[in-house]
């Protein structure tokens, strides 16, 4: 059996803190701007997806801690170690473009998680595991909802 250090674990949990930390703000940034005619819509949709962003974080950063690492929590640093591009909203977005944006944000973030699941399957952290899981699944159905509402097929999952 090979012997793993969680060392790639906690990086990626730490990855994570920043991804999600950046979303949440995009979130909210979407949740601000929105306008149209499915603005009762998406406003209550996005507020929903930053809530839940807000724990995600959370539980992702409590766990880092609870297995010996420090997560990010600066602005900075999310921005910094974040795969997610943070954009100022400058120009208008449709609803159809801010909804293609948390539909590409999704997709990092399940991609991702893909990757995290194998590692914390190989470093045996069950509950890091599970976690990941769990939190994959909850964006699977998140991405199939708002391509839903654009009218289109869901994204396929990275292999």
């Amino acid at each position: 059996m090979k012997t793993v250090k969680a060392t790639d674990t906690k990086q990626f949990l730490n990855h994570q803190v920043a991804n999600y930390g950046l979303f949440y703000t995009k979130l909210h940034q979407l949740h601000w701007y929105v306008k149209g005619s499915h603005f009762f819509t998406l406003h209550v949709k996005f507020e929903e997806l930053y809530d839940e962003t807000t724990a995600i974080l959370d539980e992702i950063a409590e766990r880092l801690i609870a297995i010996g690492g420090a997560p990010y929590s600066t602005l900075k640093e999310f921005i910094d170690h974040s795969s997610i591009e943070e954009k100022p909203y400058t120009e208008p977005l449709t609803q159809d473009q801010m909804v293609e944006t948390v539909i590409a944000d999704l997709t990092t973030l399940r991609d991702e998680l893909v990757e995290g699941i194998a590692i914390s399957d190989e470093e045996n952290d069950s509950v890091t595991n599970d976690l990941l899981i769990s939190k994959k699944a909850s964006i699977d159905t998140h991405i199939w909802f708002y391509t839903a509402f654009l009218g289109q097929d869901p994204v396929p999952a990275k292999k």
